[in-house]
């Protein structure tokens, strides 16, 4: 759990910007959907790249925060039962 954001701190702001997309609604239809971006915008969020993350998806703005809570709280949830068995 703890290398997963380590992994992409290491990786550069720029690591999933080139490629293929991954996206079915681009693949199936050639159209972007609300998610489109997302990955690449939360990876230049963690490095503090806000216009480039503005860029890629405006909703990146709102999701972040929300998975760095949802990891913390998780991140604590399994700490707190490590703790009780230990």
């Amino acid at each position: 759990m703890l290398a997963l954001p380590i992994v992409l701190l290491i990786f550069p702001p720029t690591y999933f910007d080139e490629g293929q997309s991954t996206c079915l609604s681009v693949i199936l239809l050639d159209k972007t959907c609300p998610g489109c971006g997302l990955t690449r915008a939360i990876q230049h969020l963690i490095h503090f790249d806000f216009s480039a993350a503005f860029r890629y998806n405006k909703l990146s703005f709102v999701v972040f925060p929300f998975l760095v809570y949802w990891y913390a709280k998780e991140f604590v949830k399994i700490w707190k039962k490590y703790r009780s068995q230990a």
